[in-house]
C-alpha cells in the first residue's frame, strides 16, 4: 500500500500536537513537513516535550512551493479568519486540505459573516465538505476540501441527530447544555484560562445565542432534520485539560422510549468504527473517551416532563478536532476509518 506524504500547518499548538502524535504512529502516512510562524526553526520536540524521541523535524514557516513539492495531503491547524488565506492558496494549488478551522465549515456566506465576519475565499465555502465521517462520508471519499467540524458541534450533532432523523422529538425548542476542558481555549494562555482562574470553578460563557458554533449545530442538524433547526446552546468551563460532555433535552413525540433512542442511533452509526451507543440507565462520561477517537451517546426518558435527555462524551482535541482530521483522511485514502485511531481511551 502505498504512503501518502502529508503536511501539517499550525503545527504548534494542542491541535497540531495532536495530530503529529496520531499522524507519526498511523502506517499509511509520511509526515513530510511541519509548518509553524511563531516556533519555526525550533525542533518539534522543542515546542512539543510529549514527543522528543519520536520526532525532531524543524518547525518552517509557511510556504507554498515548499509544501506543494512536499505533500499530497495538507493539515491546516491554524485558527479562524487565519486559516482561510492559507487553504484557498493550497486548494488552488491542487492539494487535498483537512481545515481544522472554523473558515470553511459553514455553507452559508451571509451565516458566516454574521458570526465571523467577512470571508476572504468565499468561492470555496460552496466546495468544502462538513467533516463528519457518520453524516456525510460519501462526500468525504470525494472532496478535495474537508472542514473538520469543532468540538462542541460534534457532540451536539452525535447525540441529537438520530433523534431528529426518526423525528422522536419536537425540533424546536432543542437545549444544548455543554461543557469543555480548557484545550479548547488553546495554548496560549489568557485571564480566563490560566490555572488559578479555572481550576477551582465552573463558569458558563457566551450564553443565549452568542457562541460561534451554535450556527455550526443548527446547520448539522437542520439537514439531518430536513427543515430550520434553532437552538439554545449553553457552553460551559470546566477544571480538566481535555474532554466534552454534552446533555441536550428535546420535548419527546408520543411512543418515544429508550429503546427506540438507542436503536436510532445505533442504526445510524452502525458503520462508524468510532461511536457507541451506551446501555440504557449509563451516563456518558468524558474519562471513558479521554486520549481516544471514541464517541460516547447516550439516551434517557423522562416520562414525567415528557422530554428526552440525550448525551455524548467526546475528547475535545481527538474526536473533537485531530482524530476526526485523521478519520475523514482515512476515508479520503479508502481505507479502514480505524487505521491510526484504534487506541483505547486513556483510563483512569
Amino acid at each position: 500500500m502505498s504512503v501518502a506524504r502529508v503536511a501539517v500547518v499550525g503545527a504548534s499548538g494542542y491541535t497540531g500536537a495532536e495530530l503529529l502524535r496520531i499522524l507519526l504512529g498511523h502506517p499509511s502516512v509520511e509526515v513530510a513537513l511541519v509548518c509553524a510562524h511563531k516556533e519555526a526553526g525550533k525542533r518539534v520536540s522543542q515546542v512539543h516535550p510529549s514527543l522528543r524521541g519520536i520526532c525532531d523535524a524543524e518547525l518552517v514557516p509557511f510556504e507554498l512551493a515548499r509544501v506543494r513539492d512536499a505533500a499530497d495531503i495538507v493539515f491546516c491547524a491554524l485558527p479562524h479568519g487565519a486559516s482561510a488565506g492559507i487553504v484557498g492558496q493550497l486548494a488552488d494549488a491542487g492539494l487535498r486540505v483537512l481545515d481544522l478551522s472554523a473558515d470553511f465549515r459553514l455553507r452559508d456566506v451571509s451565516v458566516y459573516r454574521h458570526w465571523y465576519g467577512e470571508h476572504p475565499r468565499a468561492d470555496l465555502l460552496a466546495h468544502a465538505v462538513y467533516g463528519c465521517p457518520e453524516l456525510h462520508r460519501d462526500a468525504i471519499r470525494e472532496a478535495a476540501l474537508v472542514a473538520v467540524p469543532g468540538c462542541y458541534p460534534t457532540a451536539s450533532v452525535l447525540a441529537l441527530a438520530p433523534l431528529l432523523a426518526r423525528d422522536l422529538v419536537d425540533s424546536r425548542g432543542l437545549v444544548v447544555d455543554a461543557k469543555s476542558g480548557v484545550t479548547g481555549a488553546g495554548r496560549a494562555p489568557t485571564q480566563g484560562t490560566h490555572f488559578p482562574e479555572t481550576a477551582e470553578g465552573i463558569r458558563a460563557y457566551k450564553l443565549g445565542g452568542q457562541h460561534r458554533h451554535t450556527s455550526e449545530i443548527e446547520q448539522e442538524l437542520s439537514l439531518v432534520a430536513g427543515h430550520d433547526v434553532r437552538i439554545t446552546f449553553s457552553p460551559h468551563l470546566v477544571p480538566m485539560s481535555r474532554g466534552i460532555l454534552v446533555t441536550a433535552y428535546a420535548s419527546s413525540r408520543d411512543g418515544t422510549t429508550v429503546d427506540r433512542c438507542r436503536e436510532a442511533a445505533s442504526a445510524m452509526y452502525a458503520s462508524s468504527p468510532s461511536v457507541a451507543v451506551l446501555e440504557a440507565g449509563e451516563h456518558a462520561d468524558t474519562l471513558w473517551v479521554r486520549g481516544s477517537n471514541r464517541a460516547h451517546v447516550g439516551y434517557f426518558v423522562d416520562s414525567r416532563t415528557g422530554r428526552v435527555i440525550a448525551q455524548s462524551a467526546i475528547d475535545n482535541l481527538v474526536k473533537g478536532a485531530s482524530g476526526q482530521a485523521v478519520q475523514c483522511l482515512n476515508v479520503m485514502l479508502g481505507l479502514d476509518e480505524r487505521t491510526g485511531l484504534s487506541g483505547a481511551a486513556v483510563y483512569p
